[in-house]
């Protein structure tokens, strides 16, 4: 196996800057167990589920985690993106530290300050604490010159942090939140629900489709591809995850009654199988995962999964080629942009049953 096997293509005029309008009006792509393709439209999902279905949503929340602010000392502009909080760190209204990338990251060395500003008066500083050299984050200290707190300040001066290959979208920023989210703990959304409408949610229900949730909180290798010629020498960043106790059960029952456990996204995914990892399905509660998964990999939860298209040489690419197989998934790439089908963040779907 080589990280090139993951590798395709993809001319720019295929990168979707635009959200589908509505939501469930993008393409859908299903891809049966033989590997046979159907092109339909994502509010006909419910064609292919059945009741007594559950479908698994990841429910993270987008921080508003894109900081811009200078440097201070020269006023140079400069960038922080909040990726996750240090654990071992003080988390209060006057102090956070964050796991952060930054720009320019050449002038952005240890003890470091940035300061960021709203209608002209400073609201939040940050100090960089340490450099991580094997991914290039760094650790900062925020803190703010006045009674606000920390959490208030990061929500007056962040904006939404959209991926980088969305270069020209100027629209509302909730079409890059899921109908269904709630703690805001995440860098990036859990793409694959953004197609969900509230009216689809409610038929798919009144069909007997039951739906469930985790929080896995997206963070760092969403904006890493695999550098390494070998995958496995690849080092999965780590992320915290829960599976509720009510999600557990409804699993359970779900499988009884013979119903298929639909992951939506490879979040959901991962956060299912992290907590089945020594073969029995456990509730957990912002634990850690760093789960890798290869082709070979076998799943013991996952039944379906709905998803976006994938960055190419992506762990999201080798996870799905684990689930459908590799040359399922790669001639399903070739075909979607035959057929003109919108990859990435704000692009189609696909459900691989």
């Amino acid at each position: 196996m080589k990280t090139e096997d993951f590798d395709y293509e993809l001319p720019e005029k295929f990168i979707a800057q635009q959200p589908a309008v509505p939501r469930d009006s993008c393409k859908l792509m299903v891809v049966h167990g033989d590997g046979t393709r159907e092109h339909r439209v994502f509010r006909e999902i419910g064609e292919y589920l059945r009741p007594g279905d559950l479908l698994v949503v990841n429910e993270t929340r987008v921080l508003p985690a894109r900081l811009l602010g200078h440097k201070k000392g020269t006023g140079g502009a400069v960038e922080a993106l909040l990726l996750d909080k240090v654990a071992d760190a003080p988390d209060t209204d006057a102090e956070q530290t964050w796991n952060c990338l930054v720009k320019p990251g050449k002038r952005l060395k240890t003890c470091a300050r940035m300061e960021f500003e709203h209608e002209g008066a400073i609201v939040l500083e940050g100090e960089i604490m340490g450099i991580d050299e094997s991914n290039g984050s760094r650790t900062v200290r925020f803190t703010t010159p006045g009674a606000m707190s920390v959490d208030a300040a990061i929500h007056l001066v962040g904006h939404t942090p959209l991926p980088p290959y969305i270069k020209d979208y100027a629209g509302d920023d909730e079409f890059y939140q899921t109908v269904y989210s709630r703690e805001e703990r995440s860098a990036a959304a859990p793409t694959a629900g953004l197609h969900f409408t509230v009216g689809l949610l409610d038929e798919l229900k009144a069909a007997g489709v039951e739906m469930a949730s985790v929080h896995l909180e997206v963070g760092l290798d969403t904006f890493r591809t695999v550098s390494e010629d070998d995958p496995h020498d690849h080092e999965m960043h780590t992320e915290l995850y829960s599976v509720p106790p009510k999600t557990v059960r409804a699993i359970r029952e779900a499988k009884a009654r013979g119903g298929r456990v639909i992951a939506v996204g490879t979040t959901s995914v991962r956060s299912l199988e992290s907590a089945a990892a020594d073969g029995t399905l456990k509730p957990c509660d912002r634990a850690a995962t760093s789960l890798y998964i290869l082709p070979g990999y076998e799943f013991k939860v996952v039944d379906a999964i709905i998803t976006n298209f994938h960055v190419p040489r992506s762990t999201l690419m080798m996870l799905v080629s684990a689930f459908a197989g590799h040359d399922t998934i790669m001639g399903a790439y070739e075909c979607a942009k035959q057929e003109g089908y919108r990859f990435f963040s704000f692009g189609d779907a696909m459900l691989l049953l």
